[in-house]
């Protein structure tokens, strides 16, 4: 629960505007749950943490992969090296740097050296990422050159090109005492609704979640920190900037994702890729965060008990995230949580009026995690970024819908995409999945509209037995909410950032039910 906080200091730590009528609109527990703790930052860039950590201890392994390694200080020297190259090929305070490539030390040399030289880095993934995409990132941020390795230079569009594993000549020192811009770097959301957009991610957005509890998740020298997720992804620089700038020692991993968690201290992952790992195999841990889509109960319960579990919750322009819960185990409620510092949550009805606490509503974002707008859409920036009327700043509409519990924690129901109509009854998609997920021996569940009148549901399970599902499915659910089709699958399948992957799983889905009718 969080720490109860008088309403007068609250107002007074985020000079709430006085236009605000505190006592008609805004009550209490609005401000004391809403309102995360206030902390001073101490760093103006993310890469002065990292620095830091090189300055008191050079000779500590900072990157493993795959049987290489790399100390702080060999890590800061390829960095200064890639950023006098980055200068001497014209990169300037400000600019935007395609960093092309895969995981591996290499990518954590050129994220510094851009960071270095004031530049934003935009990661992607040179192995997987389709030439055309890049091509349509390339131009929307405005990259005039690529960072990248030699192995993927035909896979990439036009454009100057900076190849990490070859060697150069850097001659042309670069300039220290730049001013520092404002972006950190720009990660592209997956598109799945359409073309990626490109996030604006400050350095002050960064150090508020990785440099402050619980967002740091305690990480420390001789931590280790597995990097498992996809470089495009937030939350893969959780992994690597939160391991870094706190002194750890991050594992990237190779082809095994489980072999890596099992050797790592502090593990951040998606549900369903933890969902696919065997926590009996990972004697090391001490925490685990979860974020990027809701976290099944028996998931949270599995790896609590093995480490201290926090369920996350923020979208991209939130930075990574800004809610954090610390599940404390079977037989506790599992919710998202509450603010982290420096951030609020408001729970707002269609017109920006605060709900009820209890009552279920849109979450909007305010404080420090919020970004700074899309790169090349303006339109989209305005549609979704708003003028926070409580405290004057920016807040951002998330979609995700939640409710205020009695303990000041936040509970997630779902998307607003996710709520459909089904035979005229609105039906929350992720209220469906868990009692999918409540049936023994189902691990992993997810549940997708097909049409106006019916549902279909998707298990992974060792065994499925369909009249034991509908049987547990009557007592949790009205019957027009029970899936039409539930098709039991040995896994389901993923997204190169590690979700569920509901576009391949709506053409299986239409393929059987068109199948059904066909036998009718």
């Amino acid at each position: 629960m969080q720490t109860q906080t008088s309403a007068k200091a609250l107002m007074d730590s985020y000079a709430l505007k006085d236009s605000v009528n505190f006592d008609k609109v805004i009550s209490k527990q609005f401000l004391s749950f809403g309102f995360g703790k206030k902390v001073d930052l101490q760093y103006q860039c993310i890469h002065h943490a990292i620095e830091e950590y090189v300055f008191m201890q050079p000779d500590v392994t900072a990157i493993l992969h795959e049987g290489k390694s790399i100390t702080y200080k060999e890590l800061n020297t390829k960095a200064d090296d890639l950023a006098y190259e980055l200068v001497a090929q014209g990169v300037r305070p400000g600019d935007n740097v395609g960093l092309f490539l895969s995981r591996s030390i290499d990518l954590v040399v050129g994220i510094l050296a851009c960071l270095k030289v004031g530049a934003a880095y935009v990661p992607q993934d040179a192995r997987i990422v389709p030439k055309s995409q890049l091509e349509f990132i390339k131009s929307q941020a405005q990259i005039d050159i690529i960072l990248t390795l030699k192995r993927f230079e035909n896979n990439l569009p036009k454009s100057k090109k900076i190849f990490i594993d070859k060697a150069q000549n850097f001659e042309h020192p670069f300039p220290r005492n730049f001013n520092v811009t404002e972006t950190c770097f720009i990660l592209f959301t997956s598109g799945t609704t359409g073309k990626p957009n490109g996030v604006k991610v400050t350095h002050k957005n960064l150090i508020n979640i990785l440099k402050t509890s619980p967002g740091n998740l305690g990480i420390q020298p001789g931590d280790i920190v597995s990097q498992i997720l996809n470089i495009s992804f937030d939350m893969s620089a959780w992994e690597i900037l939160g391991c870094l700038s706190n002194g750890g020692t991050l594992l990237i991993r190779g082809k095994d994702i489980q072999a890596a968690v099992s050797k790592a201290n502090i593990v951040i992952s998606t549900p369903t890729i933890l969902s696919s790992l065997n926590p009996k195999l990972c004697n090391e841990l001490k925490k685990v965060a979860v974020a990027g889509e809701p976290c099944p109960e028996k998931v949270a319960i599995n790896w609590s008990e093995k480490a201290d579990f926090y369920n996350c919750c923020g979208p991209t322009e939130t930075t990574i995230v800004n809610i954090m819960h610390h599940y404390k185990g079977e037989g506790h409620p599992i919710s998202i949580g509450a603010p982290t510092p420096n951030n609020t949550v408001y729970i707002l009805d269609e017109n920006l009026h605060p709900l009820p606490i209890g009552e279920v509503g849109e979450m909007w974002a305010g404080g420090d995690c919020v970004t700074d707008g899309y790169v090349g859409n303006e339109k989209l920036t305005n549609e979704r970024y708003r003028r926070d009327p409580f405290t004057g700043g920016i807040m951002f509409r998330t979609r995700d819908l939640g409710r205020w519990n009695k303990n000041g924690e936040l509970e997630h129901f779902g998307r607003t995409d996710d709520q459909v109509k089904i035979r005229g009854f609105r039906v929350e998609l992720d209220s469906v999945s868990s009692a999918l997920e409540s049936v023994p021996g189902v691990k992993r569940a997810t549940t997708l509209k097909l049409n106006d009148r019916d549902l279909v549901g998707f298990v992974a399970c060792d065994h499925f037995d369909l009249s034991k599902t509908h049987s547990v499915l009557k007592k949790k659910l009205q019957y027009y909410s029970i899936p039409a089709i539930i098709l039991p699958m040995n896994k389901l399948p993923m997204t190169d950032r590690g979700k569920i992957d509901k576009k391949t799983l709506i053409q299986i889905a239409i393929k059987e039910y068109d199948s059904q009718k066909a036998e009718v």
